[in-house]
């Protein structure tokens, strides 16, 4: 039987409000279908026959592993690239590259540094592209852990969720979560490593507070999660960053304020002793090794979403 074709308009992925709330909400209600499917060993290959472009200009582990399997498993295939094995090295302009892949695979993802470089390349391409990771969002990563949430703890909305740590992709990323979704982001990060307030302007209370003292972020939430302090990109402020937000660490001591049933989440890699106590990240309330895995159920879901629109379940 042939696979769907794409109905609707052109849809990218580039930050987490590219889709409405209720399409969000489809995508993770999809991945729950789909997870399932996959853990009884059922095959799910809505997208047979389709091809995957992956593009890197940051390394990975975990974005590569979970998309390119993830494709697979929907019965496509995957052609991966680096700045080392393409034009994109030599100085091509990313228009180019856009117009060129996007007429030879159905489906786009790129990991890369500016969030104006996968802007670019989403203009002049003929097919989806999704956001795998830029300096300024991480949108995959955000849908997989709340679906990771739902999973444990049920809906998110009206839940705490504690950003300890870095104002960085993944708290920006978070905020939009928070606006969409209706529950409430407690940020704590270090002067001078803030949430720039000419990128989010002012939000209302009940979606976002901010705290100097980390403790206090904690304080009730559902969810604390954090990120490594150095993120990709600025290795040259590492000794500089390891001071700043020394106090930082998300320890038994924060874990302890939050609420009796709160969840730990780390996006990986961890480096435990900095921005989190062993004993959390490895302790009962971590749910670090399910997130990790979820990036691969979501993003089929995202995946199958922008190519063949909402399916009936199946």
């Amino acid at each position: 039987m042939s696979a769907p074709t794409q109905t609707g308009p052109l849809r990218h992925f580039l930050q987490f409000r590219d889709l409405s709330s209720n399409e969000i909400q489809y995508v993770l209600d999809r991945a729950q279908l789909i997870k399932n499917k996959f853990k009884r060993y059922q095959p799910h290959h809505t997208l047979h026959d389709r091809n995957l472009a992956m593009v890197f200009e940051k390394a990975s582990t975990r974005t590569r592993v979970s998309f390119e399997a993830g494709m697979y498993q929907l019965g496509g295939s995957v052609i991966h690239l680096t700045t080392g094995d393409s034009q994109l090295g030599r100085s091509e302009p990313i228009e180019d590259t856009a117009r060129v892949i996007s007429r030879m695979v159905d489906l786009v993802m790129i990991r890369t540094f500016e969030q104006t470089r996968i802007e670019r390349f989403a203009a002049h391409s003929r097919v989806p592209v999704i956001n795998g990771l830029t300096n300024e969002y991480h949108p995959c990563q955000i849908l997989a852990d709340i679906f990771t949430f739902i999973e444990h703890r049920g809906s998110i909305k009206g839940k705490t969720v504690a950003w300890i740590g870095d104002g960085n992709n993944m708290a920006y990323t978070w905020l939009q979560a928070a606006e969409m979704l209706g529950f409430t982001l407690h940020v704590s990060a270090p002067n001078g490593y803030k949430l720039d307030r000419a990128r989010i302007g002012n939000p209302p209370e009940s979606i976002l507070r901010e705290f100097d003292d980390p403790m206090q972020a904690c304080q009730g939430a559902h969810l604390v999660t954090t990120d490594v302090w150095t993120s990709m990109g600025y290795e040259a402020e590492n000794e500089e960053r390891r001071k700043a937000f020394a106090d930082w660490c998300v320890d038994a001591e924060m874990m302890a304020v939050a609420a009796p049933d709160a969840l730990f989440m780390h996006c990986l890699p961890a480096h435990r002793g900095e921005e989190v106590a062993g004993e959390v990240i490895d302790g009962p309330q971590s749910v670090v090794w399910d997130e990790a895995e979820n990036r691969l159920h979501v993003q089929k879901a995202l995946m199958e979403f922008l190519l063949l629109g909402q399916l009936p379940g199946n």
